[in-house]
């Protein structure tokens, strides 16, 4: 038997077996990547990963589906940077309807490979926010805030450049503001197309062409599986806490707690929960534009209503606390941009109920220190007892549930009455209860 006959075929089959595997995995996915919100460190991350991961398992498209107000600078070059480094074409879907690509998300979208939009959204008003935080007017402000803006219409022209879209209105979206509809994008070279929803995108985008580092690719779509990415429960947690609204409550959160458990010593529970809370904030804080002034004017709030417990100053401590946090609280965030600004109707509810609890806290300390001790010798005076031992000048009483050594100036009968006077180390001086 010739042994040739059986190895041709055998040899095919193998290859055959191990060619399937590796022409179904070339089929590569169309990865759709949510941005909800603003852009932060966290979402930033998210977003890079997701584009690192889609190079590696070599994806047919990553598609990023945006709406967001805008975000931090650095958050946005990260996610710019994550885009201009892939070797898959990357797509930015401005959408569904109602969306908007503002500040940091224009940026984004002029540099992604694809940039569509949704009808009825708006992109642009990219001007960079006051980054000194606090607008004022003084020459080297605007200096500073002239250097900022001229930086970030240099990096904007470039991306527009790089992507051939329209180089002029990318500059004047910073400079000027300016903020267009979809239609008006499309028809000034903004955008590369309008899509009514992710589906209509994926099919608009089969069999275009676009360049990465310099070579042409053909996008396929068709057929293609589509997987829709999340954060993960950790992610999800930290982009929550990263929200200035919700870092805001979690300081205050905590700086409440601290305040029991420093005037309170002992109750534990709200130091612990004090403890986490500030911990969390302070995490929040490090990936948001914090004015340091603004956050020591909160502790020296706290240190004032500290000090208000222990100090008679007839309420000046505490209105001086009440102060500070509130100007604190008002100057916390370091920036113009309403996406990471702590929003009015939580700032001033969080501010008023915190100081509601701290003066309150006050009151009953105040009140707690008038009230007369019921623990420990101090309790005893004004007591009454009854006589156990006739008291002739000395016997004993029952006080308190308690047998003490008494003395009176005048002798006292076996079952009298008697009002403790004074205490003199373990005995005590007494007075019968209806000479009193």
């Amino acid at each position: 038997m010739n042994p040739d006959k059986f190895f041709a075929p055998a040899l095919l089959i193998f290859l055959t077996a191990i060619a399937w595997p590796l022409s179904a995995g070339a089929q590569g996915r169309v990865i759709v990547v949510p941005i909800n919100g603003a852009i932060n460190p966290v979402v930033a991350d998210f977003v890079s990963e997701e584009i690192r991961e889609a190079n590696l398992n070599q994806e047919e498209l990553l598609v990023i589906q945006m709406d967001t107000p805008g975000g931090l600078d650095t958050a946005m070059r990260q996610i710019i940077k994550a885009i201009q480094d892939s070797r898959v074409p990357i797509a930015v879907f401005v959408g569904p309807s109602g969306s908007r690509a503002a500040s940091a998300g224009t940026f984004i979208t002029l540099a992604s490979h694809v940039a569509a939009m949704a009808p009825g959204t708006n992109i642009g008003a990219a001007h960079p926010v006051n980054l000194m935080g606090g607008g004022g007017g003084d020459e080297q402000s605007k200096t500073m805030e002239e250097k900022v803006a001229n930086d970030a219409a240099a990096y904007i022209r470039s991306l527009a450049e790089q992507r051939g879209r329209n180089a002029y209105w990318a500059e004047m979206a910073v400079r000027k503001s300016q903020s267009i509809s979809a239609e008006e994008a499309k028809k000034l070279g903004v955008i590369d197309l309008i899509a009514n929803d992710l589906a209509a995108l994926i099919l608009a985008v089969e069999g275009r062409e676009v360049t990465i580092n310099s070579v042409p690719i053909v996008i396929h779509t068709e057929g293609r599986e589509i997987s829709h990415r999340e954060m993960t429960q950790r992610q999800k947690i930290l982009d929550i806490i990263s929200n200035p609204n919700v870092a805001y409550i979690l300081m205050m959160l905590g700086l409440v707690g601290l305040y029991f458990e420093l005037s309170n010593p002992g109750l534990i529970l709200p130091g612990v929960i004090g403890g986490i809370s500030l911990i969390l904030a302070l995490y929040a804080m490090q990936t948001l534009p914090i004015n340091y002034a603004g956050l020591l004017l909160i502790l020296l709030g706290i240190v004032l209503f500290i000090a208000e417990i222990n100090v008679m100053s007839f309420g000046l401590l505490a209105v001086g606390g009440g102060i500070s946090i509130l100007l604190g609280s008002l100057m916390l965030m370091d920036t113009d941009d309403p996406a990471l600004q702590i929003s009015k109707s939580v700032l001033i509810p969080t501010a008023a109920f915190f100081l509601l609890v701290v003066v309150g806290i006050i009151y009953l300390a105040r009140q707690s220190h008038k009230m007369k001790s019921v623990a420990g010798w101090e309790a005893l005076i004004g007591a009454v007892g009854v006589v156990k031992a006739e008291i002739d000048p000395e016997g004993t009483i029952l006080v308190h549930g308690e047998i003490w050594n008494a003395e009176s100036e005048q002798p006292v009968p076996v079952g009298e009455k008697v009002t403790v006077e004074a205490i003199d180390g373990l005995k005590v001086k007494v007075k019968r209860l209806e000479q009193t």
